[in-house]
Order: C-alpha cells, then sequence, then structure tokens
C-alpha cells in the first residue's frame, strides 16, 4: 500500500485528489492538511511514501515546505502540484528536494500514474515543466566560460557592490590590477557592464 499525504489548502482540491487516489487498491490517503504548519504538528508525515505538496500556501510556502519534510523525512517522495510553472519557483522546489512537479490540470489517471512513478523512484513531471527543465540544462550545459580563482573574487565582490578601491583591498591588487581583471572578466563573459557582467554570472552560476 502506497501512504499518501496531501498539502493543500482548496478543500475541493484535497477532495478530489483524496476520491481519485483512494479509488485505487494500491493507494491510501492517510491525511490530508490545509498548511505545511499543520502536517509538521501532525503524526502522518512519518507513515507516508508519497507527499503531494501545493506550492502557494498560506504561512511556509510549499517551496519551503518540501526542504522541512525532506530533512525531517528523507525517505519521502515529495510531489509539487500546482498552477505555477514558473522557472524560480519549478527550480527552487526541484533544488529543495521535490522529485516531481505536477500541474494541477493533470488529469486523474495522470496524477494516479504520478504516484507510482514516485513511488518507483522515478521523477514524474508534466510535460511543459519538463520541457523547462531541459531547456534550462541545454542553456547552462551550452556555458564554456573559465573565470580564475582571482577572476572569481573580484567578481563576486563586483556583485556585493565593492568599489574598484575595496575590491583591490580584498585582493591584495591596486586599482589598476584590479580593472584589468575586470577587463578580463568582462571579455570573458562578452558583456560591456558590471550589471551584465553580475547579472550573467548569476545566471550561470560562475559565483
Amino acid at each position: 500500500m502506497i501512504n499518501i499525504v496531501i498539502i493543500e489548502d482548496n478543500k475541493y482540491m484535497r477532495e478530489g485528489w483524496k476520491t481519485i487516489l483512494d479509488f485505487e487498491q494500491d493507494l491510501c490517503v492517510i491525511a490530508e492538511y490545509e498548511s505545511c504548519e499543520d502536517a509538521f504538528e501532525g503524526t502522518q508525515l512519518a507513515k507516508a511514501n508519497v507527499v503531494l505538496l501545493d506550492i502557494q500556501l498560506p504561512g511556509i510556502h510549499g517551496t519551503e515546505g518540501v526542504k522541512i519534510i525532506r530533512d525531517k523525512f528523507p525517505h519521502l517522495s515529495v510531489l509539487m502540484v500546482t498552477i505555477h510553472d514558473d522557472d524560480e519557483r519549478i527550480f527552487k522546489a526541484l533544488k529543495n528536494g521535490a522529485i516531481g512537479y505536477l500541474s494541477k490540470k493533470i488529469s486523474p489517471d495522470e496524477l494516479i500514474e504520478a504516484v507510482h512513478i514516485a513511488q518507483n523512484g522515478g521523477s514524474p513531471m508534466s510535460p511543459n515543466i519538463a520541457r523547462k527543465v531541459i531547456n534550462s540544462f541545454q542553456a547552462s550545459s551550452d556555458v564554456d566560460i573559465e573565470l580564475s580563482d582571482t577572476e572569481t573574487q573580484v567578481l563576486t565582490l563586483l556583485a556585493e557592490g565593492c568599489s574598484y578601491k575595496g575590491i583591490s583591498k580584498e585582493v591584495y591588487l591596486s586599482v589598476d590590477g584590479v580593472r584589468y581583471h575586470i577587463r578580463n572578466i568582462y571579455n570573458k563573459l562578452e558583456v560591456s557592464n558590471k550589471s551584465e557582467a553580475v547579472a550573467k554570472a548569476l545566471r550561470d552560476k560562475l559565483i
């Protein structure tokens, strides 16, 4: 039997998922909660195999809740089920421990299949979510920028708002030396100013 916990503040959504899942002989919804706080106060997470977790919750959001759940119960497979498919929420949820990300538009059969996939070690994702993940991976795999340790340090300080003089004191270089490294950084990143350099470095996880 696959034990399931639902954390969703919409009563009708919870009831709908429970009806769908409980109809299956090998699935059982053992608890429903309106918030992460309620779930943490309860005792059923410890007995669950799979958690269906909404993102836009009152109090602790799902993107943070998933991290707490996985820290406390590393055996749990947490599936985000949400109307949100923007990149920031997707990758924060996945980074914090979600093993799947499903749209609330998912059909009953797809929801049942997703729970089975999660229980069997897979990572179910709605097609539009999977496309975003793949696109992001392909974009990051195209990045072939190598910064030296000093350049990385200079760029990090630049991102923190340090002046050239402030950077020179931190890295023990002259101001002209700092300018030299920044020119090299701009050339490698193919940018022309500080804001573009910092934005690209953060996006490509160079700092």
